[in-house]
C-alpha cells in the first residue's frame, strides 16, 4: 500500500485571509516502508508572512521571492499524490490550505485525488487520550530524536511524522502507565452562572466555520492542541 506523510507551511493560519502554501514537504511509505522517494517544494507566496506564522518557520519573503508559484508545481503534487493515502497530523489545516490553493486555479479538490487520510493528531488522541499529542510530544514518547528541529519544515517534520507514526501503528509500546497529567475540562473550572436574563444568540454557520479554521491554525502552529481546543475537548470515555 503506498501512503504519503505530508506535511505544509503557511503564511499564517486561515487561507480564508488570504494566506498561502509556502512549503510542502512529502515522505513516500510503500508497506510500511522508506522507499526515499520524497517530494519537497519552496513556493513563492506573492505575500509576506505574518509575524506569528514566520516565527515558526523562519521562510522569509526575499527567501521566497525567486521560488515557483504554486501553479507551477501543482502538476506534480497532483501526479506524486494521486491515488495514495495521506497521512498528516491535524489533517484539516493542511487539507483546508492545499483544498484552498487547488480551487484558486479552478482544480478538483486535493482531496479528490488521493485514496483517503489519516489524521495522526486524532490517532493520538484515541491512543493518549488526556495527554499532549503535539508532534514534539509524539517524538518524545515514541522515542523519535528530533533534536535538529529548531524551526518547523515541511519536510522535516514529514519524516519525523513517518517515524511517529510507524511507531504509533506498529503496536502497543507501552502499560499506559505515563505519569503526564490529563487535561482538565474547561467545565470543571467555571462557576454556576445564572441564566434568567441572559440572551442566547447563536452563532451562523459562516461564523462557526471561521472559527473551527482559527482553531485549527491555532493547532497546527503548536503541532498538537492549543489551549483552547485541549480545555474544550470532552474527555475520553473510560
Amino acid at each position: 500500500m503506498r501512503q504519503i506523510v505530508l506535511d505544509t507551511e503557511t503564511t499564517g493560519i486561515n487561507p480564508k485571509l488570504g494566506n498561502r502554501i509556502i512549503e510542502i514537504g512529502c515522505v513516500e511509505l510503500n508497506n510500511r516502508m522508506l522507499t526515499g522517494n520524497n517530494f519537497h517544494v519552496y513556493i513563492n507566496p506573492e505575500r509576506d508572512s505574518e509575524e506569528g506564522a514566520l516565527n515558526v518557520h523562519g521562510l522569509t519573503t526575499e527567501f521566497l521571492s525567486d521560488k515557483p508559484k504554486f501553479h507551477q508545481i501543482v502538476d506534480d503534487l497532483r501526479a506524486y499524490i494521486q491515488g495514495a493515502e495521506v497521512i498528516i497530523h491535524n489533517a484539516p489545516f493542511d487539507l483546508g490550505f492545499l483544498n484552498h490553493e487547488f480551487k484558486l486555479l479552478n482544480l478538483p479538490d486535493f482531496s479528490s485525488h488521493i485514496g483517503g487520510v489519516i489524521d495522526t493528531l486524532v490517532h493520538a488522541k484515541e491512543l493518549h487520550p488526556g495527554k499532549r499529542n503535539s508532534l514534539d510530544a509524539l517524538c518524545d514518547r515514541y522515542g523519535v530524536s528530533n533534536s535538529h528541529r529548531k524551526l518547523h519544515g515541511a519536510l522535516l517534520d514529514a519524516e519525523l511524522l513517518a517515524d511517529v507514526y510507524l511507531s504509533m501503528t506498529r503496536g502497543q509500546n507501552s502499560l499506559g502507565m505515563d505519569a503526564e497529567e490529563e487535561v482538565v475540562s474547561g467545565a470543571e473550572l467555571l462557576e454556576p452562572v445564572p441564566l434568567a436574563d441572559i440572551i442566547f444568540l447563536p452563532a451562523t454557520e459562516d461564523e462557526l466555520a471561521a472559527h473551527a479554521a482559527t482553531l485549527a491554525g491555532l493547532d497546527k502552529a503548536v503541532k498538537g492542541q492549543c489551549i483552547w481546543t485541549a480545555t474544550t475537548t470532552p474527555p475520553a470515555a473510560a
